[in-house]
């Protein structure tokens, strides 16, 4: 097939069939983008966890009956996220969609939690993108400044402390702290709790 005048970002000739893929992929990013920011600066912001909850669920995300999104939460690609019943996210939290993110029902993520399934493999010659699935399982508790890093199960039941780094599997009903997150404690397996709502204009 012959060339194009298009090159790829390391200056290398690309076909007609190459090109236009990669035009393609590139306009998709675009839309991509000007979705995220919506959600990001026109959503996020907006003090009715009713109008957040249409926009989103507009933009893709599956979220179940009586779940909320707090404010200033950031969202990459919506489409990937799904979100269980009775299930609270917290101001501020991070929700990466690039890959399927699964949060179960009954999970309460506290503020400026962040939760990943996308990073760069470090040790490869074009610093490439690793894209896996990430599971939060039921009646999980995410603290405070927690982060979840790509591929991670949070087993049901499990506490994840404020500021711990998951950067493994957690076991169901295990408490972990730390950097990175290590068991500390069990915790009770009898739950049956009901979150409820959230606080208003939050």
């Amino acid at each position: 097939m012959p060339q194009s005048p298009f090159k790829d970002k390391y200056g290398n000739p690309l076909t007609w069939s190459e090109a236009f893929s990669k035009i393609t992929v590139r306009f998709k990013s675009y839309w991509l983008e000007f979705v995220t920011g919506f959600l990001w600066w026109g959503v996020g912001d907006c003090p009715s966890h009713s109008v957040r909850r249409f926009f989103y669920r507009a933009c893709g995300m599956s979220i179940g009956h009586g779940s909320a999104i707090h404010m200033g939460a950031r969202i990459y690609n919506p489409r990937h996220i799904v979100i269980g019943d009775d299930t609270i996210i917290g101001e501020q939290v991070i929700l990466d969609g690039r890959a399927p993110l699964r949060i179960g029902n009954h999970v309460d993520i506290a503020s400026r939690a962040l939760l990943y399934n996308s990073e760069h493999d470090i040790q490869s010659a074009d610093f490439h993108q690793i894209e896996v699935p990430t599971t939060i399982e039921d009646y999980v508790f995410i603290g405070p400044q927690a982060i979840i890093l790509p591929g991670v199960t949070i087993g049901k039941g499990a506490v994840v402390a404020a500021g711990a780094v998951v950067t493994k599997n957690v076991a169901p009903y295990s408490i972990v702290a730390g950097i990175p997150a290590k068991p500390i404690a069990e915790r009770n397996k009898k739950l049956s709790y009901i979150l409820g709502r959230p606080r208003l204009f939050q």
